[in-house]
């Protein structure tokens, strides 16, 4: 299946929609250092980008008529700033929304679905009927605005269209979804929003998929079984004690816990376990990415990562936090800064995805993209679902 993505970064959501077996027809990314991380992988020999054509160049001057393909998938990620709680809220008057151009991008291309990933901030209240209007003009993109058109007229005259029994040969179904990525495996409590659309004529009847890991499975084998502290080698002695709003969880609501299990969320620990610590030896110093980086310091609002908890949310430093949330929280108090490689796996990129800018750049770029594993099994549900809408088109992943 063919592909398009805008937005690319560092190659996140590109990486898991091609495990998933889609073949990228172009991506599109404006940020230098971006690409330079891309290309620097294909010359690294990663076969999965090998054939990839990264265009760097600003989405609002991409030329779609290149594209002479039918394009089953368009994906990208706009720019959150626009929506970020840590940002300056702007939306719609930021000259960063780019939501406009992905607009054109489906006009222009017409895929047989679209993925969008942005921050959950999109949903806030003050952002409602601008999210109304990007959901309007998602359904019906061809009802495209006047010259001298506010949005805000735009969205009455799709309203009253979408309301209408007027119908279009061009539309889409379009749903969104809130997600954490930690119920899907990605070690990180991450919350996003994901748009899908399928164009109409194909007669689509998607959902998102079910969460496969929960908050409540990782408590069972914590506090009641005791096999996560088995599994990773911590005696009694060392475990900490468990903390006094889930003990009483656990007294209210222990007979019941039982029976919603699913697969456990993922900590911190679980991921990089394995990993010698950065500063130890010459081991560190052998896996790429794995450079100690001193400075780090707990503050309010920013006191780190708790090393059995799944990580708060990685992000890119560009709100005037320094850092952000990007440390870890130690046993006894202290905090570090977490390692790219680290930051890289807690965003389930592959260990041999190499990020050759500064640290600082490559924390950047880590924290706005999307989880690879998470974009896998969206992109996998949605490839899975176009095959049985045009079942000649049998696609098998690379995972």
């Amino acid at each position: 299946m063919k592909s398009v993505e805008l937005f690319t970064g560092a190659g996140g959501l590109a990486i898991g929609t091609a495990m998933a077996g889609f073949h990228h027809l172009a991506l599109v990314e404006r940020d230098k250092h971006s690409c330079h991380t891309i290309r620097s992988n294909q010359q690294r020999g990663i076969s999965l980008l090998k054939d990839w054509y990264v265009h760097h160049m600003d989405v609002a001057d991409f030329d779609y008529s290149i594209i002479n393909e039918e394009v089953d998938l368009l994906a990208g990620g706009p720019p959150c700033q626009p929506f970020s709680i840590g940002g300056k809220h702007g939306a719609y008057l930021d000259k960063r929304d780019m939501f406009p151009h992905f607009f054109q991008a489906v006009r222009s291309l017409r895929p047989k679905a679209f993925l969008i990933e942005n921050v959950r901030g999109l949903l806030r209240q003050n952002f409602i009927n601008y999210f109304q209007y990007i959901n309007l003009q998602l359904t019906h993109p061809e009802l495209q605005p006047k010259s001298d058109e506010s949005w805000t007229d735009h969205l009455v005259r799709l309203e009253h269209h979408h309301h209408s029994s007027i119908k279009s040969d061009f539309e889409y179904r379009v749903t969104f979804k809130l997600i954490n990525a930690a119920d899907y495996g990605v070690p990180q409590r991450r919350e996003r929003v994901f748009i899908v659309g399928f164009r109409s004529d194909l007669n689509p009847n998607w959902c998102f998929p079910e969460p496969t890991h929960t908050e409540e499975a990782l408590f069972w084998l914590k506090w009641v079984t005791g096999d996560y502290w088995e599994r990773h080698g911590i005696c009694n002695t060392e475990r900490p004690q468990i903390p006094a709003k889930q003990l009483a969880q656990l007294q209210r609501n222990g007979p019941n816990l039982l029976g919603s299990m699913t697969l456990p969320w993922l900590t911190v620990r679980d991921t990089i376990a394995d990993l010698p610590e950065p500063k130890s030896d010459d081991m560190a110093k052998k896996i790429p990415n794995r450079v100690y980086i001193p400075g780090a310091r707990s503050y309010p609002g920013h006191t780190g990562s708790p090393l059995d908890e799944p990580a708060k949310t990685l992000k890119a430093g560009v709100h005037g936090v320094p850092g952000g949330e990007n440390m870890l929280a130690l046993s006894d108090g202290k905090v570090r800064y977490f390692t790219v490689r680290e930051a890289a796996r807690l965003q389930t990129f592959p260990d041999d995805y190499y990020f050759p800018c500064t640290w600082g750049e490559s924390m950047r770029q880590i924290g706005n993209a999307v989880p690879v594993s998470l974009a896998y099994i969206l992109a996998s549900s949605i490839r899975d679902h176009l095959q049985k809408l045009t079942p000649s088109r049998k696609i098998v992943s690379t995972v």
